[in-house]
């Protein structure tokens, strides 16, 4: 297996970041399949933690739109606060460090506001930025669609949580690939 070479086009847990966007208390229950939007940001965060994937969060205005709901709160206890729509400023990545993760893995709210803006950003920034279609949402279905359309124009890539969960993974037979397993399938 020495001789094996892996696509750089896919995921590595070695090479990610996971970024939780804005799922905030004010803000949930007005997108489209909010349930659906926290379980799969569950999943990631809980299939990140198990492949050693470092995690972040942010929160547009707390004050006014509230905190992250309790689910992805209580998995993501340190979250940055924002008042600018994207988030690539208040975490102040930087693509040419080395030692740092190049794949962002993005998923939260709202797809054509802060998800869009923040995905552009760390594109311009220097990262391989990956949108979660199944983890983002927004009020509207056709913002939520151009704003997928544009990002993928962009040469952002665009991914599903299992798809995520299994390029992390990239093994089968292991114990990880059990805990993925299950949270896919929903076993315990």
């Amino acid at each position: 297996m020495s001789d094996y070479i892996r696509s750089g086009a896919l995921l590595s847990a070695t090479d990610s970041r996971l970024l939780i966007v804005d799922v905030q208390e004010k803000l949930v229950p007005l997108v489209l399949n909010e349930q659906s939007l926290i379980d799969n940001c569950v999943k990631l965060i809980r299939a990140a933690r198990i492949l050693g994937v470092p995690v972040f969060a942010t929160e547009q205005y707390p004050k006014g739109l509230g905190e992250t709901v309790k689910p992805l709160a209580d998995l993501i206890p340190d979250r940055k606060s924002k008042l600018r729509f994207s988030s690539a400023e208040v975490l102040a990545w930087d693509s040419q460090d080395p030692h740092m993760p190049n794949q962002i893995v993005v998923a939260g709210m709202e797809t054509h506001v802060c998800i869009q803006q923040t995905c552009l950003d760390l594109l311009a920034a220097g990262f391989a930025v990956h949108v979660v279609a199944d983890a983002v949402s927004s009020r509207a279905q056709r913002d939520h669609d151009y704003a997928l359309q544009r990002m993928r124009d962009a040469g952002i890539t665009i991914i599903t949580t299992e798809v995520a969960m299994f390029e992390w993974c990239e093994v089968s037979g292991t114990d990880q690939f059990k805990q993925i397993s299950s949270l896919i399938t929903g076993g315990d």
